[in-house]
């Protein structure tokens, strides 16, 4: 197993960037890699319960991920199992997402992103990859 550790600081303050990761009108703008669309979303991270997403590349490849919001400790923190698809949508291995907010410098935000659990050394690569290109679109957002 690996697991992927990602940490970025914002200049919005902590409640502003954890109604960014938790609210679905906000996930929206962030979610998924840059490029890639979201045909079909369930996504709502203010409290326990299923989510999914499909994202769609420009060629019309699509990626379904589904879990589950398992803990949420507003505004500090959401815990989210995550697990792939395959081409028969059957779910493959599952591992853990965390993402945490806590007070940084000059009224901003420290945000952890911890990806658990993941099934390889390459799959924590792909991982850090798409995160990558995600939270660039999440700073953007939080500037």
């Amino acid at each position: 197993m690996s697991n992927l550790k990602m940490e970025r600081d914002f200049k919005a303050p902590p409640e502003t960037v954890f109604a960014f990761l938790t609210q679905r009108s906000h996930i929206l703008n962030w979610w998924g890699p840059e490029g890639m669309s979201l045909p079909e979303v369930n996504m709502d991270f203010t409290r326990p319960g299923p989510w999914s997403s499909v994202m769609m590349n420009a060629e019309g490849r699509r990626f379904k991920v589904t879990g589950k919001v398992v803990k949420i400790d507003p505004p500090k923190s959401v815990e989210l199992t995550w697990a792939w698809h395959d081409e028969h949508d059957q779910r493959g291995h599952e591992s853990r997402v965390r993402l945490e907010v806590k007070a940084g410098t000059a009224g901003g935000t420290h945000f952890t992103l911890l990806h658990s659990g993941l099934a390889d050394e390459e799959s924590a690569k792909s991982h850090e990859s798409g995160w990558a290109s995600a939270l660039r679109k999440l700073e953007r957002m939080a500037a």
